[in-house]
């Protein structure tokens, strides 16, 4: 019985070699997210990367235009690749969240010196001297990188940023200074202790037509002198932006209990895109 068992075996072991061959002699092919670009920065004087999603349908020859997506940490091995998912997600035709919409990950290269602006807090400048050049960050999105998008890519009026935690502090620092560079914010568990929260003591310049989206998990203390509380910071910011009653402005603030600091990006961003196109 063994004997014809092991007989039988080997036949089908040796039928199924060829198949398995011809399967194997298939090439592997690339699966392609999207394009990478690199831009000389005159301002920064540095070359930036940018990752950029492009739609389904994206046409260079047609009419259509897109949102614009601008993501802060959108390097390859940050946060580029899942927000892409949750905008391609909420894109299809039977989710219809939101439009179908262009991506732009802007690549990290040195995060505390270009999402910070100064501070005074002696410990930080000596803990991380880079610090401080977020204006020149402001200034490279404003003069370089959004005008530069907009000739190479077929682009509609809607702008939208995203930053999360020192991300999320230099996207409300936009807001405050720059506030018609977007059009919709999506800041996330923003990093408002820095300085000691001397950003949520600046004068916020006037906007209107702008939906902005604040998400913070339990998140607690912040690495300050002076004791804050992230999820209190963020509440303030949305506070302080609708107690100015500005035209069309809406304000979302969301907590999300369940999320901390590490792993709120993803909840916070399939939320903001919900409210924000609604």
């Amino acid at each position: 019985m063994n004997r014809l068992f092991l007989l039988f075996a080997l036949v089908v072991f040796t039928k199924v070699l060829p198949a398995q061959s011809k399967l194997q002699t298939i090439a592997p092919k690339p699966f392609v997210l999207g394009v990478v670009q690199e831009i000389n920065s005159a301002i920064l004087g540095e070359k930036r990367t940018l990752n950029v999603y492009l739609p389904e349908g994206y046409n260079e020859k047609d009419t259509a235009k897109y949102p614009i997506i601008y993501l802060l940490d959108g390097s390859a091995d940050e946060d580029f690749i899942h927000v892409v998912g949750l905008v391609q997600y909420n894109s299809f035709e039977w989710i219809n969240q939101i439009p179908k919409s262009i991506v732009v990950g802007i690549a990290t290269v040195d995060r505390r010196r270009d999402f910070t602006f100064e501070t005074s807090i002696a410990r930080d400048k000596k803990a991380y001297p880079t610090t401080g050049h977020s204006a020149a960050f402001i200034s490279f999105i404003e003069k370089e990188l959004q005008p530069f998008v907009e000739i190479n890519y077929k682009t509609s009026s809607s702008k939208t940023i995203i930053g999360e935690s020192l991300g999320g502090l230099l996207a409300t620092e936009i807001l405050f200074t720059r506030p018609s560079l977007f059009n919709k914010y999506i800041i996330v568990s923003p990093s408002l202790w820095w300085n000691n929260g001397s950003l949520l003591q600046q004068k916020m310049a006037d906007f209107a037509n702008t939906a902005i989206y604040i998400g913070v998990g339990k998140e607690g203390l912040t690495p300050t002198e002076i004791p804050r509380v992230m999820e209190v910071d963020a509440n303030v910011l949305a506070d302080k932006i609708k107690l100015k009653k500005l035209k069309n402005v809406q304000v979302y603030f969301d907590y999300l209990p369940l999320e901390d600091h590490a792993t709120i990006m993803h909840q916070a961003v399939y939320n903001a895109l919900k409210l924000l196109y609604h």
